[in-house]
């Protein structure tokens, strides 16, 4: 057991220097290797325990309360990827606005997951001339320009026709980028509880976006970017599961 401590605390500390230094999604691979290994600590510690005769009834009646509360755990978690994977897709409808979310940025220009988000929105807006898009982003740590601006740029350089593009530069977070969006786009005039709008996301996060646009009180589809790579696939996924289990249970 103390080997196994020792082993995490080294792979978490590099792991955690790592993450300082910035190196992209390293910040996820993290917070997903401390979860692991905070479960598989707390397992030996428990099956140690039960070696002990003073304590093993005691230890052996946790460890089955903690078996169960791990399998219940996973049996959420492969329900939550089940609801993200049913979503993962484009839905073709006629809409009223697209919404683009915000995914960093990178020397103040729009990341690969970024371009990817913009460049199906820009498909989907040619398919459906005269659209207005709400690119969605605030001002981000160590960026000098906002998401929607950066984002903007980037579209009207693809030759988006700028008045169609309306830039909402406050939101930090996916519920603050579709509440803020929607706030423009009674600022513009349209009846919003009446209008069917485009999240434009990637395929991992189109189904918590639906499910916050539509808690939001507005009828959303889905447009779904893909995401590059089978290691960021698996990554995000995983990530997006805790972060629909939170949204759905608070």
């Amino acid at each position: 057991m103390i080997i196994a401590a020792v082993c995490a605390a080294v792979v978490l500390s590099v792991l955690f220097i790592l993450m300082r230094s910035r190196v992209p999604n390293l910040r996820i691979f993290f917070n997903l290797s401390l979860a692991f290994f905070m479960f598989l600590i707390v397992f030996l510690t428990l099956w140690t325990l039960c070696a002990y005769d003073k304590c093993s009834r005691v230890a052996v009646i946790i460890m089955r309360v903690y078996i169960i509360c791990f399998t219940a755990g996973i049996a959420f978690f492969f329900t939550m990827l089940g609801l993200i994977m049913s979503d993962a897709k484009t839905e073709e409808a006629e809409v009223d606005c697209v919404i683009v979310l915000g995914a960093g940025l990178r020397n103040d220009v729009p990341s690969y997951i970024l371009r990817l988000r913009l460049n199906a929105a820009d498909a989907y807006m040619r398919a459906r001339d005269g659209t207005p898009v709400i690119v969605a982003g605030g001002l981000g740590e160590g960026e000098t320009i906002t998401e929607a601006q950066a984002m903007a740029n980037y579209l009207i350089k693809r030759g988006v026709d700028e008045n169609l593009i309306w830039k909402e530069d406050m939101s930090t977070r996916t519920r603050e980028n579709i509440e803020f969006s929607l706030d423009i786009m009674r600022e513009k005039g349209m009846d919003v509880e009446n209008a069917t709008v485009a999240i434009v996301t990637n395929e991992f996060h189109v189904y918590r976006a639906k499910l916050i646009a539509e808690k939001a009180g507005v009828e959303a589809v889905g447009v779904a970017a893909q995401t590059p790579g089978l290691y960021l696939r698996v990554l995000y996924f995983c990530r997006e599961a805790f972060a629909l289990a939170s949204e759905i249970v608070f």
